[in-house]
């Protein structure tokens, strides 16, 4: 997969949102982003030709200016890296990514699971151990996001603002 952005919609209004993120992206400086439906109802890939962290910045900005055209999106993540839906491949493909946690910072781990019978233990347990740094669920300093999706899952290590949500971005913004 070379899909470098996940986003969740509600189920009803999946055509719509896929062109309000296509949209969005084309607006704030992606010249040929490519959206596509997933086969999991409320999920959308992406692939942006931006860095995936920085055209969430932007989308971030676009929706304080234009909060209309993101009605149908409800949560925009960015993807690092694919690997097969296993704990030991998702160990795997993180563990080039977790020197970005240094030793005094803190870390969550977030996981969402679709289509999967893989318990959430099996999976947050050995992530959890390859970080080896202090956990806090509430105010961690990165977040280390596991998307598993069937037979594939999405990985990445990244800032709280390096997600969008777009729901608490607007209960946070004056009405």
């Amino acid at each position: 997969m070379d899909y470098n952005l996940l986003a969740t919609a509600e189920q009803v209004a999946m055509s719509k949102a896929c062109s309000q993120l296509w949209m969005n992206l084309r607006a704030v400086g992606d010249p040929e982003p490519r959206v596509d439906r997933s086969r999991i109802k409320g999920l959308i890939l992406a692939q942006t030709t931006m860095d995936p962290a920085e055209a969430i910045h932007k989308l971030r900005e676009h929706m304080a200016a234009e909060p209309r055209r993101y009605e149908s999106l409800y949560r925009v993540l960015p993807v690092q890296a694919w690997t097969a839906s296993t704990p030991d491949d998702i160990v795997e493909a993180l563990t080039k990514m977790r020197e970005r946690v240094s030793p005094d910072e803190s870390f969550r781990v977030t996981l969402e699971k679709r289509r999967t019978r893989l318990s959430s233990h099996e999976i947050i347990e050995p992530v959890a151990e390859l970080f080896d740094r202090r956990v806090d669920l509430e105010n961690p300093d990165w977040l280390v996001l596991v998307e598993v999706m069937g037979d594939r899952t999405g990985v990445s290590v990244v800032r709280l603002m390096d997600v969008l949500n777009v729901q608490k971005e607007r209960a946070k913004s004056p009405a």
